[in-house]
């Protein structure tokens, strides 16, 4: 049932006696908490009063933030609640108690969102205060006698770094239900997630740690290239009257490993684009926002941060392709599964790439992108084909002189976009910037293998569950410069490990997995492959009711391309030295299956028939035997087509999809 219709049966159910059924509501519990008096000035010049005089039997008082990502997002959805309950008596205020938001900036926040009822602020937290709310968004719902008879949240889709496609369980809406039907309320207190409100705070004298000489400094070098204008960081940390309004939000985040966002380790592995903020530096935040956040000497302020817009090639670009001919646009609310765009960059030559560089075209909006080579069929490209991606905040690592990836002529470009919606419908039009070098001066060339496995299945209600993979062959001479781990919103945690000598060293290890980071991890110091037996790693997923973002821990998942789905995959870019003919060393090396225990050679067969006939069954839409590149789903093309496609001609036969699966399956 839609919106419209779903407001509409409302009405329908409120008319006659729904006010009867409010005045008669059931008692509230014996311990409710009692609601403060207050008046506010209105926006309209008038005075917004909660009293025992008003007429209203109940009344929903929800604490706001102009720059909260969750208030952004709840706005809306309070806007609906309030066209769905204001007709049946119910009324609705805001009260903004940010010492950081300005009355003009409350404003624009009630037209951004179409928020159809007051909105007020509340100087020096004053009723924040009586009412001991410490959130945004933070829900009371107070009736005639001033009692509370709900507190917590909206509803449990959103909560810092989770946003489910829908809510499970819509509180508030519940609880206006169960007070206008004279039921006793279900759940009448939630726990609830938001942004602290930020509350004005006194300095304390003598306080040595200042805004203009440490803490400006120490967010410059972590926190701004995200959070300023423009950026996605959702509030902007380089004013001195921003920072203070969210000090403690952001000594919250830091504590609990959110921010600055970097999932590694450091117990494994260096990695040259590392975003580990020193415990020292952790400290002088935490004394100034305990001193009172005093601002200081302002000429002991440092220049501003240098932007990341635009492009930070070397050179001008000798291509900026867009991903599409027109903008994408992204919903103000609910979660958006990654878009697929495909572009044909007019490549009439192979195209040696030393420099690429994604252009988001709404940093507010685009929370990653990957930019995939996809060849012409029959043409051979080293590797799965990424050519760049981007996360916010993250430059590029700058390839050694002499190093390039390879376009060859004729390929297309696959821009793969997450977006993550922030409360007002956006548009996007991402680009790539490009150079490039002449051939004659590439002496090695950078691609990326891919460890992968699609053949699971997670249990439900199950946490840890473990998925192993590895390449399927190393080059005979080279590098390895960086790791993406991929998983979707099940992933648990990730490790990255080589075989050298019977050996296992860790190369890299993530703890907590996180979907909305897609990190590619850049090693400080390349690893000589020469040696070096295999590539592999392991990752667990968390399948239980424990994990947050599980869209649905009572289901089996296996593999595919949505969220809601499950990938095991990682990324291994490499560089290899060239042979004379630029087309890199002659054969790569096929890497020793780890070691499995033997399994009777007829159980082994009858395993490889079966995997090959279920793959037909599946993929083979037309039923002619072989299954064509565009039969498979888009994720699968761009990752694991070529390794099966053993002749390149575009389709997979029986026989090369048992042959790949007797390398998945050793003797």
């Amino acid at each position: 049932m839609d919106l419209a219709r779903r407001v509409w049966l409302i009405l329908l159910l409120a008319s006659g006696n729904g006010l009867l059924a409010a005045d008669e509501a059931a008692k509230p519990p014996a311990h409710a908490k009692s609601a403060p008096e207050f008046r506010l000035p209105a926006p309209d010049g008038g005075t917004f009063e909660l009293s025992p005089q008003s007429t209203a039997p109940f009344t929903v008082i929800c604490f706001l933030g102009t720059e909260c990502p969750l208030a952004r997002l709840y706005g809306p959805r309070l806007a609906e609640l309030h066209r769905a309950f204001g007709p049946r008596g119910v009324r609705f205020v805001g009260i903004n108690s940010n010492s950081q938001d300005s009355p003009d900036e409350v404003a624009a926040y009630v037209r951004e969102y179409a928020i159809p009822f007051p909105v007020v602020k509340d100087p020096g937290q004053k009723v924040a205060d009586l009412f001991g709310a410490r959130r945004s968004p933070e829900v009371y719902v107070v009736d005639r006698q001033l009692t509370v008879r709900y507190h917590g949240r909206v509803d449990d889709q959103y909560q810092p770094g989770v946003a489910r496609s829908q809510p499970g369980r819509e509180d508030l809406r519940l609880a206006l239900e169960d007070l206008l039907a004279g039921r006793p309320i279900q759940v009448a207190s939630t726990d609830f997630t938001g942004c602290l409100i930020g509350r004005s705070r006194q300095a304390v004298a003598g306080q040595h740690v200042t805004f203009c000489k440490q803490v400006s400094r120490i967010l410059n070098q972590h926190c701004v290239e995200c959070h300023r204008p423009g950026e996605i960081g959702p509030f902007s940390l380089t004013q001195y009257d921003d920072v203070t309004g969210w000090g403690e939000t952001l000594l919250e985040s830091i504590d609990a490993g959110r921010m600055p966002p970097w999932h590694a380790s450091p117990d494994h592995g260096h990695f040259a684009n590392a975003r580990h903020m020193p415990e020292a530096d952790k400290q002088v935040l935490r004394d100034w926002v305990a001193g009172g956040m005093p601002l200081g000497d302002e000429s002991e302020l440092p220049s501003s941060a240098e932007s990341l817009a635009g492009s930070q090639l070397m050179r001008t670009p000798d291509l900026v392709v867009d991903m599409r001919d027109r903008p994408f646009r992204v919903p103000a609310t609910g979660t958006v599964e990654y878009q697929y765009f495909v572009v044909d960059p007019g490549f009439t030559e192979d195209r040696w790439i030393s420099a690429a560089q994604v252009l988001p075209g709404n940093r507010a909006v685009v929370h990653h992108c990957i930019v995939f080579i996809r060849p012409p069929d029959g043409t051979g490209l080293r590797g799965v084909g990424l050519l760049t991606g981007y996360v916010p905040g993250q430059r590029n690592a700058e390839l050694k002189p002499g190093r390039a990836r390879r376009v060859p002529a004729g390929s297309k470009l696959v821009f793969q976009m997450h977006y993550t919606p922030n409360g007002t419908e956006q548009s996007d039009l991402t680009r790539i910037a490009l150079n490039w070098m002449p051939a004659k001066e590439v002496t090695h060339q950078v691609y990326s293998l891919v460890a992968i496995e699609q053949e699971f299945e997670i249990p439900p209600q199950t946490a840890g569950f473990p998925v192993h993979a590895r390449v399927r062959r190393l080059p005979p001479q080279g590098e390895l410069l960086a790791i993406t781990p991929h998983m979707h919103v099940r992933g648990q945690s990730f490790q990255a490990f080589s075989r050298r000598s019977g050996k296992e060293e860790v190369l890299l290890d993530v703890p907590r997995y996180d979907f909305n980071w897609q990190h590619a991890y850049q090693l400080t110091t390349p690893l000589d492959l020469s040696t070096i037996d295999s590539l592999e790693f392991t990752a667990k997923f968390d399948n239980s009711s424990r994990n947050p973002a599980n869209p649905d821990p009572a289901e089996f998942v296996t593999w595919g391309d949505q969220t809601w789905e499950e990938m095991a995959l990682a990324f291994f870019e490499v560089s290899e030295p060239l042979s004379r003919d630029g087309v890199g060393q002659p054969s790569p090396r096929p890497v020793a299956a780890t070691v499995a225990k033997p399994a009777p050679e007829q159980d082994r067969a009858a395993e490889i028939n079966a995997f090959a006939a279920d793959f037909l069954d599946r993929f083979d839409r037309d039923r002619n035997g072989i299954v064509e590149r565009t039969e498979t789903p888009l994720v699968f093309r761009t990752y694991g087509f070529r390794e099966i496609d053993a002749n390149g001609d575009g389709g997979l036969t029986r026989d090369e999809v048992e042959a790949a699966a007797r390398q998945r399956k050793p003797r």
